[in-house]
């Protein structure tokens, strides 16, 4: 589950709704800061359980080197909800409407971040654009990949796929919220509302792409969208060393990030938007030329 240590919002965010060909979703639209324009944009995707309020901690680190940064809820994840009348959660659909979201921004070539089961669903996106450089300045997967989940998480999520048709998502919290991290009070009311506000349906379908991903790593190899792999540890929920095998196999450049775990987007958000940004404005620069 997405960890998260604090609510905190940055003076420059804005909640906005993107109305895009594919559905209204919902976003944090944070601004670059100082008086220059804006250095580069980046589209941040949650992952499983999780929203845009994930990225909270590095939105500020980000924002100060003058880059515009779009935290998205998916479909079906608390404040978007089904996104349109006919919702469909399936990783094709969920990679549809992020590129529909980045064509919406209309903003040049964004750099793609996924986290968790948000790298399913930011590779399949590239995948699906063939890596259309008019949409994709660089692709992140952090603390994700190759394939499916571990041994351990298969566990936890076959057990969650037993249950969700019996329980409801009230019912449920008390097992699934962590409580091995201790947060403020604020932040505990938050994670049970926004687990409350899941479209269970998105929760299954997600479940299930992490029980049966399959490794697209050769297919991503071959497109010359820049690349990146982000891996927190310990983590387990996907081994670190297939994250780092992974990485090597893209020809992706490879940040560890120790102590940051399955989250270092919370555990350590300087380190990863340090990393982050060498990697973005080291290619923005070409993008720009």
């Amino acid at each position: 589950m997405s960890q998260l240590l604090s609510l905190e919002i940055p003076d420059n965010a804005r909640l906005v709704r993107l109305h895009t060909e594919r559905g209204v979703f919902t976003a944090l639209d944070v601004a670059p800061g100082g008086q220059g324009p804006s250095r580069a944009t980046a589209v941040l995707v949650p992952g499983f359980m999780g929203s845009k309020e994930d990225f909270l901690p590095m939105l500020p680190h980000l924002s100060k080197e003058g880059v515009r940064v779009l935290a998205v809820d998916g479909r079906g994840q608390y404040e978007t909800g089904r996104a349109s009348s006919e919702p469909s959660y399936s990783r094709d659909d969920l990679a549809s409407d992020l590129v529909a979201i980045v064509k919406h921004l209309n903003a040049g070539p964004v750099h793609l971040l996924g986290h968790s089961h948000g790298g399913i669903v930011a590779r399949a996106a590239v995948l699906a654009s063939q890596g259309d450089p008019s949409l994709w300045a660089s692709v992140t997967l952090m603390n994700f990949g190759p394939a499916r989940v571990s041994s351990w998480q298969q566990e936890r999520l076959q057990l969650l796929l037993s249950v969700i048709d019996s329980m409801n998502l009230a019912d449920m919290w008390p097992f699934v919220r962590n409580k091995d991290v201790a947060a403020p009070e604020d932040v505990e009311l938050f994670l049970e509302k926004r687990w409350l506000s899941n479209i269970p349906m998105q929760l299954v379908a997600a479940a299930e792409q992490m029980l049966n991903e399959e490794d697209e790593t050769p297919r991503l190899a071959r497109l010359s969208t820049p690349k990146a792999v982000i891996s927190g540890t310990p983590d387990e929920t996907w081994a670190p060393e297939g994250v780092e095998r992974m990485a090597r196999d893209l020809g992706a450049r490879l940040v560890r990030i120790e102590g940051g775990g399955h989250s270092p987007n919370v555990h350590r958000p300087a380190e990863v938007t340090s990393a982050l940004l060498d990697f973005w404005l080291s290619h923005q620069e070409a993008v720009s030329a």
